[in-house]
């Protein structure tokens, strides 16, 4: 693991999985030397994402709900096969909301790039609306998608806008469907996100949609956060990994909704 962000990375979910980590378990685990694992973790205090203890670190509360940069390369080929399960729901012609987050930045590639909606030139073939300035900034150059940014206050670590000014535009709008990252999500709680602005935002993206779409890997499953996006009464389709057990799947399906594992 010779990338620096890749080691900081691993290195922040350990933390976020163990509230703290030593120096020397952590170089065991990660493959490198022990003086590594130290340069890692002075650069993340530098940063101010953990707190540096002899001998290891303890996570920072901003830590729990790491910046999106960080999470990108966690669980990134089942993203990817999620993402193009997703995308290939939406219809051409539809309007379709996404929020921030990995896995909707994977659905949002899918979408830009599917051979049968680009290939029509600069006709528009779907129309996305978006609270995700990652997203916004990479589907501005493609001319086949209409695209739609809500207003709001921008959220450094989701790169989302959150905040009334947000939410006042999507009161005025229909969605056909709506694919919504989780941070967790379980039957008896529902969708649910580490922040509560996210969470409202993406409650409201979800209320002007026929149809809801969840997209969330398997280490997301019967799990629960801090902030309840909505209940799982409101969702029509989970599409998430095939490392999720029949176990865990079958709790949504009997809830009614429909689960594709890809």
């Amino acid at each position: 693991m010779a990338a620096p962000q890749a080691r900081w990375s691993a290195l922040l979910e350990m933390l976020t999985r163990d509230g703290r980590i030593e120096v020397e378990p952590a170089a065991e685990e990660l493959g490198v030397s022990a003086a590594t694992i130290r340069r890692d973790l002075d650069e993340l205090a530098r940063q101010q994402m953990v707190t540096r203890t002899h001998g290891g670190a303890v996570i920072n509360a901003i830590a729990y709900d790491l910046p999106l940069r960080y999470k990108a390369a966690r669980k990134a080929p089942e993203k990817e096969r999620i993402a193009h399960a997703a995308a290939g729901l939406v219809k051409a012609g539809a309007v379709v909301g996404l929020n921030g987050g990995t896995t909707t930045t994977e659905v949002a590639r899918a979408l830009a790039t599917r051979a049968d909606l680009s290939s029509g030139g600069a006709e528009t073939a779907v129309t996305v609306v978006t609270n995700a300035l990652n997203i916004a900034n990479e589907l501005v150059v493609r001319r086949h998608v209409k695209l739609v940014v809500t207003g709001g206050v921008a959220r450094p670590a989701s790169y989302e806008l959150i905040g009334p000014l947000a939410t006042e535009l999507l009161a005025e709008i229909a969605l056909d469907q709506v694919f919504i990252g989780v941070d967790a999500i379980d039957v008896a709680h529902g969708a649910t996100a580490h922040h509560e602005g996210e969470a409202s935002i993406n409650r409201a993206l979800a209320r002007r949609a026929q149809q809801v779409v969840a997209v969330a890997d398997s280490s997301k499953l019967d799990r629960r956060a801090f902030a309840r996006i909505c209940p799982v009464e409101d969702i029509d389709v989970l599409v998430t990994d095939k490392a999720a057990s029949d176990e865990l799947t079958e709790s949504f399906t009997a809830a009614g909704v429909e689960v594709i594992r890809a």
